[in-house]
């Protein structure tokens, strides 16, 4: 790329729930920006970023797809990511590198579940955003009605810095409320706006939406206050400038409209990311821990400082090899160059740089600092590991990503298939790191879990397609966990007598329950030297073993507390194994008397149907265990709020279906871990 200038790179990510047209966006950017000469289509399966056979025969956005453009001198760098629920980490580990957001909303559905969940992410890791509100030609679309869901479910401050010249099939235009100017769309869709006047029948809507605008951003500027408040003439760069400055530090979210199917509005859209999204010199420096002395550190986005860079994905690509993606935060890196992966302590040597358009990779001789690249050679660092510079050895913080809900049992078909199975499974769950692979023992099957039923059939279906894997799957498992009630305490004592040295480790443990979602914390209180300090990591790796069965139904312990209070030691017979083992007998000997229970996964349902299949739809939905929150009018359908157990989930899709003549449609999310009733679990072993 020709631009290297820092304060003219973007770099961003569209987000947004399913079908709200992120990927068509997305392929409209690259046509208006020169990298793709004809538009592709997301039901044809054409698009640029939907490059997998999965994506273009579903529809979907399955895995984030990177690319870049040059749009008015500055370079862009994109992430497409998926809406569907079951992705949602490829949507967490593009937020966690990207400095800015692109948030797509349907015109008439406006806020939608997966809306939430990305709007959250984003939150989480402080990412400014504008809100392109799309489908502005469909029958029903309203930016007010949309930006008023955004203030009630999100919680956001949306400021329109636009507003449509007619909606539906009047759709016609654009008034930008900062330059005070009406954009007319051109018969030739691929040509950009005609630039004029504001219609004078106009005149009022454009007044009342400039009002509220400038109340909005001045707010959060005291001079644009102070001249707003006096009734000066306030300039179309101080507006610009202070909605600049106010996106950036997440205090507002502009908001823009179009129609991406029909390219209209794209090019404004794109002037508003350059115009108020930052670049990587606005975001603050990102802190890692220095791994020589554990203390606090600063990288800053300048390509003098020590390299140092964030892997957020990896993946094998059939011709070149297994390529990991990652973002720069400092310095500079070359091709050849030997790295250290801070995470594992290893040095690697980066073979090869690529920069990325979907599948297609451009080599380059080296990245800097708000870079986002690809590597081949890098073996073994994954998904969360910092790659630096070996002098300069820092960590950044890494990635969480929720836990499985959903499991199966695969079976190889044949002896053949069963190594072709290992070698599918350990590629897989490299790139996926929501995949977990375990083995039953007790049954002899190999158990995927994932985030979702379409998660588990894509993972099934690219096994078949890309390894050539024939297996038997298994009906859906639901991952259920166990929790603690009461707090209790446990002690075990280990010892083994043999012709030479003996085994002998005592530990003595307090366990408590923690909150939901709170995980697995570890304390150690042993005072005296009663256990020496060498044994306590024995301790806690015995205990967390011993969390991998609970008491009630042999699933994995989740949120509790363990506290090391006491034990013993021989000076001559005590080693790590014999601590391993206490620290394991005790946690079950305190888990035996915590009142343990069965945790089942909730998820947050919400079903649009029409009124005449209401009744019906509430009626499965009371057969299913759910817990219905609300009901909420909009327009000629009934959005119902749900909370419902992931077990009653399964075949929901063709279940709703037949109850609605096909016209009711839902989407779903996990929610959260509950208790189970008695006779879930009663069952629940055996599922």
């Amino acid at each position: 790329m020709a631009v290297r200038s820092l304060e003219k790179i973007r770099n961003i990510g569209f987000i947004a729930h399913i079908d709200a047209g992120k990927t068509t966006v997305t392929e409209r950017v690259l046509f208006f920006a020169g990298r793709i000469h004809k538009i592709g289509n997301v039901d044809d399966g054409t698009t640029t970023t939907d490059y997998m056979e999965q994506e273009r025969e579903r529809g979907i956005t399955i895995v984030a797809a990177a690319t870049a453009a040059e749009w008015k001198d500055h370079t862009i760098n994109i992430i497409d990511t998926p809406g569907h629920v079951d992705f949602t980490a490829e949507v967490e580990r593009s937020l966690r590198v990207l400095d800015g957001g692109v948030v797509v909303f349907d015109s008439v559905a406006g806020v939608q579940p997966q809306s939430e969940t990305v709007w959250r992410q984003a939150d989480k890791y402080n990412v400014p955003r504008l809100c392109f509100i799309n489908k502005m030609d469909k029958i029903g679309a309203s930016i007010d009605r949309t930006m008023e869901s955004i203030v009630r479910r999100l919680g956001g401050n949306p400021v329109a810095i636009q507003f449509p010249i007619g909606v539906e099939d009047k759709f016609a235009g654009i008034v930008d409320l900062v330059k005070g100017k009406a954009f007319f769309f051109n018969e030739d869709p691929t040509l950009p706006p005609i630039e004029g006047e504001i219609p004078e029948n106009l005149m009022d809507d454009y007044r009342k939406y400039r009002m509220q605008m400038l109340e909005k951003v001045a707010e959060t500027d005291d001079a644009l206050m102070e001249k707003y408040l006096e009734e000066k003439e306030i300039t179309r760069a101080e507006v610009a400038a202070a909605i600049r400055k106010a996106t950036i530090g997440n205090l507002i979210v502009p908001v823009v409209c179009g129609t991406a199917l029909k390219t209209k509005g794209v090019q404004l859209m794109l002037d508003a990311v350059i115009a108020y999204l930052p670049s990587p010199l606005d975001v603050p420096a990102v802190e890692a821990i220095d791994t020589t002395t554990g203390e606090k550190v600063e990288r800053h986005a300048n390509s003098s400082e020590p390299f140092a860079s964030l892997v957020f994905k990896a993946i094998s690509d059939p011709y070149i090899g297994r390529l990991v993606f990652f973002r720069v935060y400092s310095g500079t890196v070359k091709t050849g160059a030997m790295v250290m992966n801070s995470t594992t302590g290893r040095r690697e040597r980066i073979g090869r740089l690529v920069k990325m358009h979907a599948q297609h990779r451009e080599e380059v001789e080296s990245v800097e600092a708000g870079d986002i690249a690809a590597a081949v050679g890098l073996k073994n660092a994954t998904t969360g590991d910092t790659i630096c510079d070996e002098t300069a050895p820092v960590q950044l913080e890494a990635i969480t990503f929720p836990e499985p809900v959903v499991s199966v049992a695969v079976e190889p078909k044949s002896r053949a298939d069963h190594d072709k199975l290992s070698e599918a499974l350990v590629k897989l769950s490299d790139e996926d790191p929501t995949l977990k692979v375990n083995y039953d023992s007790e049954v002899g099957q190999t158990i995927i879990s994932g985030m979702g039923e379409l998660h588990l059939d894509i993972i099934v279906d690219r096994m078949k397609r890309e390894f050539k894997v024939e297996a038997n799957i298994g009906k859906p498992r639901v991952a259920y966990r166990e929790a603690i009630r009461a707090p209790a305490r446990g002690e075990a004592r280990f010892v083994r007598q043999t012709g030479g040295h003996g085994q002998y480790g005592h530990a003595i443990i307090q366990i408590e329950p923690l909150k939901r979602g709170e995980g697995f914390v570890f304390e150690d209180k042993v005072k005296g030297g009663n256990i020496p300090r060498q044994f306590i990591p024995a301790i806690r790796q015995g205990v967390q073993e011993a969390l991998g069965t609970g008491p009630v139904a042999g699933y994995p312990v989740v949120d509790v507390k363990v506290v090391v209070v006491d034990g013993s030691y021989h000076d001559v017979d005590s080693s790590e194994m014999a601590f391993k083992v206490a620290g394991s007998m005790a946690m079950k000997d305190a888990m035996a008397r915590a009142k343990g229970v069965v945790l089942e996964p909730v998820m947050k349902l919400e079903v649009i149907s029409p009124d005449e299949f209401l009744g019906e739809v509430i009626g499965d939905l009371g057969r299913r265990r759910a817990q219905v929150k609300n009901i909420e009018p909009q327009g000629d359908v009934q959005v119902v709020y749900a909370k419902l157990p992931l077990g009653e989930s399964f075949g929901y899709a063709n279940a709703i279906r037949s109850l609605s003549q096909g016209r009711a449609s839902y989407s779903m999310e996990f929610d959260q871990f509950e208790e189970a009733p008695a006779s879930v679990f009663a069952t629940a072993g055996t599922g």
